[in-house]
């Protein structure tokens, strides 16, 4: 499994910062070293691990290069965390100089060496904040809810994919298609699954064999301030969180 690993699609509602928190916090309670990079503008991924996010520094300040990433970082029971907010939402605007690609990995390198693993949430958009994710991390996981709309738009993935690879970081790859809010009895899951593997081939890539089951927990954890994980352990998210570490880090 890369150390930096980036969890995207332009779609919303599709689970990308339940597994982000879900893998931040299975990797710190393995004992690894790991932080979280938020760079949604929503900043689901810092509230949901329970921080005050509109009162803090955060990715913002730190690629703006008005705050150090050292300062801004901040420790919590899930992981480390590298916040975001609504402040972010102006980046496209705002980050327009040469070379603006390379503003998160550029910041990045200055803490890499303190983690084993660095987990980058990305916004629901495929704009300058994912092409700094794409270009910062070494591997993508791409989280899709069993639903058909969540199938479309696959081809501008790609599209943006290659074009990174082309011009900022050819070493890029992805680990695969994970589906969210799985349910194998019910026969539109099953038909997305089929579909998702036509997805994968043309992503170069599979689909995890890890399926994430639906269940209310999900939606109960960030009110707390918590993973699935630390929040429900023996839930089935949470089993299958663990599972699906466990397929990430076998795989080379």
């Amino acid at each position: 499994m890369e150390k930096i690993i980036a969890v995207t699609n332009q779609k919303g509602g599709v689970g990308k910062t339940t597994t982000s928190l879900s893998l931040i916090n299975a990797l710190h309670m393995r004992g690894y070293r790991v932080l979280g990079v938020d760079l949604d503008p929503q900043g689901s991924l810092g509230f949901s691990a329970g921080l005050d996010i509109e009162n803090s520094e955060t990715v913002y300040e730190v690629m703006k290069g008005s705050a150090a990433i050292e300062d801004v970082i901040v420790s919590t029971d899930l992981g480390d965390m590298l916040p975001s907010n609504i402040l972010l939402s102006t980046a496209e605007l705002e980050f327009n100089t040469p070379g603006r690609e390379y503003l998160l990995k550029n910041e990045l390198s200055k803490v890499e060496r303190d983690y084993d693993y660095i987990i980058i949430d990305t916004p629901p958009a495929l704009n300058v904040l994912t092409i700094n994710a794409y270009v910062a991390s070494g591997a993508l996981i791409i989280p899709m809810a069993p639903e058909i709309l969540s199938l479309l738009g696959i081809s501008q993935i790609r599209d943006t994919i290659n074009t990174v690879r082309k011009y900022y970081n050819p070493d890029l790859r992805v680990l695969g298609i994970l589906l969210n809010k799985f349910n194998n009895r019910l026969t539109l899951n099953r038909e997305v699954l089929e579909l998702s593997s036509e997805i994968a081939r043309k992503l170069d890539t599979c689909v995890l064999d890890t399926k994430i089951r639906t269940s209310v927990v999900v939606a109960e954890a960030p009110a707390h301030g918590e993973s699935v994980l630390s929040y429900a352990p023996s839930s089935n998210p949470a089993q299958d969180f663990q599972a699906l570490l466990d397929e990430l880090i076998e795989k080379r």
